[in-house]
């Protein structure tokens, strides 16, 4: 019987785990073929024990893509089984309900074997550009139009790439070596961590990762438990209206919070929508959870254990439970407000550390179109340039602009967007007076102007929100200035939809500000006065 390991041991081995699973991400960010991987940063990686419990997660990635991959693991192993899987496999879904709410969204399972035995699991997802179907827009009207379905399939096979699956995803992308290169990408991502693994479990002499993975899960579960025991305890609800597609869109939340945990409840929330706006509850799972942890448990790491008090639920049919075959490929722009909703039922509660409604969702450019001559259609660049408005006030400081909260992307630099399109931005800066007043105030959102620079039209595939419904001021705060989205000095246009900008038109693009908190009035004249010399007025 082998001696147990001491705390101090257990520590030192999880902070070795935190920094294998980053290294494994940063792999992935430093080969990904797609944009909006390299330099967003959209992607998640982490490790699993046996029974798929999420154990370490990179701090590179966005909660929709971690929090989601946590729960996607366990469907990896019930599908193919432990006692089947062998060294130099990998497993891949782009599954909406069983993976990270969208087809565009590729996960990589890899199993990782020390000596021969089966000792753990490493994921990982990034967003890949294009997978077919009519393109990463919100038009489609059921899943299948959306792109590529890809149900739980072996990648490798003892290291040999199965390629007869490479050969349909080359031939169901409009970007075949883009769409291709991040598939090694994800696969290479996991074999680092692999490698990683082996080295730390040899250097502290580990034959398995047992008792690891029992401490780092207990100790997290204990310390959110803990947490929550200094909270109030009751049930209190919030509602928030927002654009949608046809029309506005209202999410209903209750949350409960006892000694158990924390349990949100979407009860009321809207029927799914016609169009790809709706939300896998997966998806709706990861960010719901996340505006909690950031809130009741910001210092605790996140894994199977501190998640696990953290519990939501959906009705079946409404938009943050959508059922197959329903359109999701733009669920984010539905799923990232979650932790704002959470955030007006908290505020009830512990009203000192729940800051103001932010712009939410990203506000993501999504163009696409030829490079040269031809017809709309003839594809020769298809890009998602990442962008983002302001964040909500904080109770002990303004909100931060530009910022893409809760998501975590980062905006695509234009030199970058320039480098991949045939587009100029003219423009692209912060938005005076865009955020809210307030004793703290909202954060800046951005104007960005854009144009084709070949003089042929490019395709708009519009995914925005807060344009009818933009962020609330709390406490007595003012709302943030609304998102814009038209052809300048011309028509506006919708704020979803794929829509035609013609040569010498110019987008124009306005992202939301932030919601201020607390009453203007009682702002720090030093911070007024510092407000007029920046222009945040």
């Amino acid at each position: 019987m082998s001696k147990p390991i001491g705390d101090i041991e257990l520590q030192i081995m999880w902070n070795r785990l935190i920094a294998v699973v980053e290294e494994q991400a940063q792999t992935l960010l430093r080969t990904a073929f797609s944009a909006i991987v390299r330099e967003a940063g959209d992607l998640s990686a982490g490790i699993f024990d046996r029974q798929g419990r999420m154990l370490a997660q990179a701090v590179t990635g966005t909660p929709g893509h971690v929090n989601s991959m946590a729960a996607s693991v366990t469907h990896f192993i019930q599908h193919f089984g432990l006692e089947t899987m062998r060294e130099g496999d990998a497993y891949i879904t782009n599954d909406p309900w069983m993976g990270t709410g969208h087809l565009n969204d590729f996960v990589i399972t890899t199993p990782c074997f020390h000596r021969g035995k089966l000792v753990g699991l490493f994921s990982c997802t990034s967003h890949l550009m294009d997978i077919g179907g009519i393109g990463f827009g919100p038009d489609g009207t059921d899943v299948f139009m959306e792109g590529l379905y890809i149900p739980f399939l072996k990648i490798l096979d003892a290291g040999k790439v199965n390629e007869t699956l490479m050969a349909m995803i080359r031939a169901n992308t409009r970007l075949p070596i883009d769409t291709v290169g991040d598939v090694y990408s994800l696969m290479a991502c996991n074999d680092v961590g692999c490698q990683r693994l082996v080295e730390m479990m040899d250097e502290f002499g580990l034959s398995n990762l047992d008792e690891l993975a029992e401490h780092i899960c207990s100790k997290s579960r204990e310390a959110v438990l803990a947490e929550i025991a200094q909270l109030p305890k009751g049930a209190w609800s919030n509602a928030m209206t927002t654009d949608g597609f046809d029309g506005p869109i209202t999410l209903r939340a209750t949350t409960t919070i006892s000694d158990a945990g924390i349990h949100v409840d979407y009860t009321g929330t809207d029927p799914q929508a016609r169009k790809g706006i709706n939300v896998p509850l997966a998806y709706t799972t990861a960010y719901t959870v996340f505006g909690l942890g950031c809130i009741v448990a910001s210092r605790i790491p996140n894994n199977a254990g501190s998640l696990g008090p953290l519990t939501v639920s959906a009705p079946e049919g409404s938009i943050l439970n959508a059922q197959k075959p329903a359109p999701v490929c733009i669920r984010h722009v539905i799923g990232q407000m979650l932790p704002d909703v959470v955030f007006g039922c908290l505020a009830q509660a512990i009203p000192d550390r729940v800051p103001a409604e932010g712009t939410s969702c990203l506000w993501n450019i999504i163009v696409r179109g030829s490079v040269k001559g031809g017809q709309v259609g003839n594809y020769g660049f298809s890009m998602a340039i990442t962008s983002n408005g302001g964040t909500g006030a904080r109770p002990q400081a303004d909100g931060l602009s530009a910022t893409a909260y809760p998501s975590g992307v980062k905006g695509t630099p234009v030199e970058i967007a320039e480098a991949i399109t045939p587009l100029i931005f003219w423009k692209k800066e912060l938005r005076p007076g865009s955020g809210g007043q307030g004793r703290t105030r909202g954060g800046l959102g951005q104007e960005i102007e854009v144009e084709s620079g070949i003089g042929e039209p490019f395709e708009l595939l519009a995914a925005f929100d807060r344009i009818d419904f933009p962020p609330r001021g709390r406490n007595g705060g003012g709302n943030g200035a609304p998102g814009a989205v038209a052809i300048k000095d011309g028509a506006r246009m919708f704020g979803k939809g794929t829509q035609l900008v013609r040569p010498g038109e110019r987008l124009l693009v306005r992202t939301p500000g932030g919601g201020g908190l607390g009453p203007a009035g009682a702002r720090d004249p030093a911070l007024v006065a510092q407000d007029r010399r920046e222009g945040r007025s």
